[in-house]
């Protein structure tokens, strides 16, 4: 297509034309007229201007001409080719945003155009302006760049290279370039992540802390016979989840350098953290179910049923949903900032979607436990096992207000002025989720306190017995070295 509109341009019409096709393609050309200094002229959304002197070769007396295409259909053929920066452009970036850069999404925000002169000008003596539209505005966290298409033998790509951005309003950019052959522009995006100090902070503070109070929960639920039941069993695959999620999170959630092992880091995220959501919501099924049956003292029909159903649940879904996705795009797992799930594509969703299903399911649990808990209390008698067991219940059902995930909703509210608050108010809670478990489940349960009592006892014995083996020890020691003087002072006698 290049090539023929490029030979169009060397024998052009007597007029300017203008050629729009059904697919949306168009194609305009201009001839310089006498007195004529600059051309400015538009396809679809872009315009562009550029000065009739800057395509004019010295000595060249033959007619001028300029082509400009839009073809909206190819850029969905251009849209995985990479991006490559000129140096200059990635140590601003790398000293601007600390280093912190993300995978380049090639979303377009324009149209692909490629512009074409009669004589073929490589270098031009000023340069060619567009200004693309663009259906929304850049968020503050992207980065746009004016780019065109470097055709190679071997590879192509995007290039920054002879080509600048002058400025964005609104949904508009302005950009510059020095060249035209062979050229196209489009509009990229570049994910910009800022590093906020005090949130790393925060998060590894609060994911240190929850592994310490996760693996003394895994502990307790293990050791602690007293304890042992359904209700238990989800709380320990809860807690070995997250303790295994969030301990690979903090180890090697930066390691980029070999792509193959980052791609198999982030697949192992994806699957650990999926597996605790699902544990989260067999949890909230668990509580709704209890409290449905709260008249059922052991809660037997429950216990058989979520013996049925939790592992194969509990771990073969999140198997599921990791094998499809690592089947249907593998090389979307592990971006160059991060072993975590590519944007490209919708790719995150294969994990926002089954976070943000499950969250909203456990909500509705925990709203109709709540009702169905008010209803037990109002319709109650003085029967005290009953009312201590409701008790229970309901306090079990406001903590999981916090263990079952329903925090990660403030996710979604990290929009608008509000945005800065929410991230902190969403990362403090979240990482610390594992404490919270351990508070509610071990240090406030009277059976595990119990045993706990009886643990300490235990040790305070065995160091008490210990102390006095040591102190008898010495004491015979001292025994035996006295008869041994007594019989040497005999002999020497």
């Amino acid at each position: 297509m290049e090539h023929v509109v490029r030979k169009l341009s060397k024998a052009p019409p007597n007029e300017s034309l203008t050629f729009k096709a059904t697919g949306g393609t168009e194609l305009s050309l201009k001839i310089k007229k006498q007195g004529d200094r600059t051309v400015t002229f538009s396809v679809n959304q872009t315009k562009m201007m550029l000065d009739w002197d800057a395509v004019q070769e010295s000595g060249d007396s033959g007619p001028s001409t300029v082509g400009l295409l839009s073809t909206p259909g190819m850029g969905k053929l251009m849209a995985e080719a990479p991006l490559v920066l000129q140096a200059e452009e990635q140590s601003v970036l790398h000293e601007t945003h600390k280093g912190l850069l993300q995978e380049v999404s090639l979303i377009l925000f324009s149209d692909v155009i490629s512009v074409f002169v009669s004589n073929n000008t490589q270098n031009l003596s000023s340069p060619v302006t567009f200004i693309f539209k663009h259906a929304v505005a850049p968020e503050p966290q992207q980065k746009l760049f004016c780019v065109f298409w470097e055709s190679g033998q071997n590879k192509s790509y995007w290039s920054t290279k002879g080509c600048w951005r002058v400025g964005t309003r609104d949904a508009s950019t302005t950009c510059q370039c020095s060249h035209l052959s062979s050229f196209a522009v489009l509009m990229a995006h570049y994910d910009v992540q800022g590093e906020d100090p005090a949130l790393a902070v925060i998060t590894y503070v609060g994911l240190s802390l929850s592994l310490l109070c996760l693996l003394l929960a895994a502990l307790t639920f293990l050791l602690c016979k007293a304890i042992q039941n359904t209700s238990t069993s989800l709380h320990l695959q809860l807690s070995l989840c997250l303790f295994l999620a969030h301990l690979l999170f903090l180890t090697a959630i930066d390691r980029t350098e070999n792509k193959v092992l980052c791609a198999v880091i982030a697949g192992a995220l994806h699957y650990l953290y999926l597996a605790s959501f699902t544990w989260m919501l067999l949890e909230g099924l668990h509580l709704f179910l209890a409290a449905c049956n709260l008249r059922v003292v052991n809660y037997s029909s429950v216990s058989r049923f979520m013996k049925w159903l939790m592992f194969p649940v509990g771990y073969g879904v999140p198997a599921v949903i990791v094998g499809i996705s690592a089947a249907s795009r593998p090389h979307l797992y592990g971006t160059p900032a991060r072993c975590w799930l590519s944007t490209q594509k919708g790719f995150i969703w294969t994990f926002l979607g089954p976070v943000c299903t499950i969250f909203s399911i456990n909500l509705v649990f925990f709203l109709m436990t709540i009702w169905i808990l008010k209803t037990k209390l109002s319709s109650l008698n003085k029967d005290v096992s009953t009312l201590q067991n409701t008790r229970m219940l309901t306090f079990k059902a406001m903590a999981q207000l916090f263990i079952l995930g329903c925090t990660w909703c403030l996710g979604i509210l990290q929009v608008g002025p509000a945005a800065h608050a929410m991230s902190y108010l969403f990362t403090i809670i979240n990482s610390l989720q594992g404490v919270f478990i351990f508070l509610v489940y071990c240090l406030l349960s009277q059976q595990v306190q119990a045993q706990y009592r009886k643990w300490l006892k235990g040790v305070k014995e065995t160091k008490v017995d210990s102390e006095k083996y040591t102190l008898s020890s010495r004491a015979m020691c001292k025994v035996s070295k006295h008869n041994v003087e007594n019989e040497i002072n005999n002999y020497t006698r």
